[in-house]
């Protein structure tokens, strides 16, 4: 009998970390690296929203089958709240709904708030905005028809809440919590909470899991490479043994 033949380890299968720049969608991102380097497969580790930056992390060839272990761990996002904004999508692409003086609110009010409701095991109700689906259909393309419908509140867990900097009416936070989180609308529910309504500003992912945004590369280098030299940007299957790389 014939031995089967094995095709050795792949110089693309691995991750590859890119700092997502504003107004790219996580797909974007995707589909512009897999044509570009004309990869047969590319995923990734967890979505950003568009208005957001940072750390996202793409699943290459093979690497591809470590989504779940990508996509299981904690994440860390660097922020900013704004108080006396109500958007419908609870950031700062959305449509204003609301605006309310902050003047009175201060800085301990704030920190109390987090430290009551946002810090351990919490329940969250996502936005309506999200890809989330009902019977098939995406919430966000029934938002875009007008329609609201109930949503069932989630388990998340915030290990971290960090006030960084306030100069009312902006909050510059940093947050680690459990995969799933929608920091707009932990944006949003503080605000309510503190009955002046709020909508995120500005977002940047630093962290998922053990991996860092120290690690990834923009965008604008990646395209810079050709499949030659993007493996040296790749970290592969072989490293990726390592406890301190994978989750």
């Amino acid at each position: 009998m014939r031995a089967r033949n094995r095709r050795g380890p792949d110089p693309y299968d691995g991750l590859l970390l890119v700092d997502k720049p504003t107004d790219w969608t996580s797909n974007d991102v995707v589909v512009k690296v897999r044509n570009f380097f004309k990869f047969s497969k590319v995923g990734h580790g967890g979505t950003l929203d568009p208005l957001a930056t940072g750390l996202l992390v793409l699943l290459i060839g093979k690497g591809t089958k470590l989504s779940d272990r990508i996509m299981g761990g904690d994440k860390t996002y660097e922020g900013i709240l704004h108080l006396g904004v109500t958007t419908n999508t609870q950031d700062a692409d959305g449509e204003v709904l609301e605006e309310k003086d902050t003047s009175h609110i201060t800085l301990e009010q704030i920190e109390a708030v987090i430290r009551e409701n946002y810090l351990g095991d919490i329940e969250q109700i996502p936005p309506m905005v999200s890809a989330i689906k009902k019977d098939g259909v995406p919430l966000y393309k029934m938002a875009r028809k007008g329609q609201e419908i109930e949503r069932e509140p989630r388990k998340i867990h915030v290990s971290s809440f960090e006030i960084l900097g306030f100069d009312n009416p902006l909050v510059t936070f940093r947050v680690t919590s459990t995969k799933g989180t929608y920091v707009r609308t932990l944006a949003h529910d503080i605000g309510n909470d503190l009955g002046v309504g709020g909508s995120l500003d500005a977002l940047r992912r630093t962290a998922s899991g053990p991996l860092s945004i120290d690690q990834a590369h923009s965008l604008e280098s990646i395209l810079t490479c050709d499949r030659g030299t993007i493996s040296e940007k790749i970290i592969h299957l072989t490293d990726l043994i390592q406890p301190q790389t994978v989750p």
